[in-house]
């Protein structure tokens, strides 16, 4: 055993960021709140950023309660653009997509109320949330096509699972 210190590996920019890729199409905007004597103000979408091109057609929030997971679910005609708002969330995504760049890749982003960030995601990647908080977790989408209650384009996986090579710690 070697008593040399071994130095850390680069994980962010001098501007924070991560210096870990994404999985191709998947795109992420941090958001800034702005902070006043009243209150405080976080713009979440705007199309003038170019994030996505397609319009906003529906909206939802959905909560996630401390220490639990939603997921693993895939979309194939739609693609999602979530917000998260409030709480301390770990998103994983997996590409299953066999003719892109990123196939089988798996990513994990940590998102809170003072990370916030607008993720774009395409179809035919799967995605899990996990509340890594104490308290509930306060989440935004807006996803490219309205909801279909009678025929949703919604398809999960348990979380443990051949097909993604992943295990959450909880």
């Amino acid at each position: 055993m070697s008593a040399d210190p071994v130095r850390d590996k680069q994980t962010v920019t001098p501007e924070g960021r991560s210096t870990k890729p994404l999985i191709d199409g998947v795109k992420l905007r941090y958001a800034v709140t702005h902070v006043h004597a009243d209150g405080s103000i976080t713009e979440i979408f705007d199309p003038r950023w170019g994030l996505h091109p397609d319009p906003m057609v529906y909206l939802y929030q959905f909560t996630i309660s401390a220490g639990h997971i939603r997921g693993w679910v895939v979309h194939y005609l739609q693609e999602d653009r979530v917000f998260v708002s409030q709480g301390k969330v770990k998103v994983v995504l997996f590409d299953d997509r066999p003719n892109s760049p990123t196939y089988k890749m798996v990513n994990e982003i940590f998102l809170s109320e003072h990370n916030r960030a607008l993720l774009t995601y395409p179809a035919h990647v799967y995605h899990a949330y996990e509340n890594i908080g104490s308290s509930d977790a306060l989440l935004i989408n807006f996803p490219t096509r309205p909801y279909d209650h009678a025929n949703p384009d919604k398809y999960r996986l348990p979380l443990v699972n051949e097909k993604i090579p992943y295990r959450f710690k909880s």
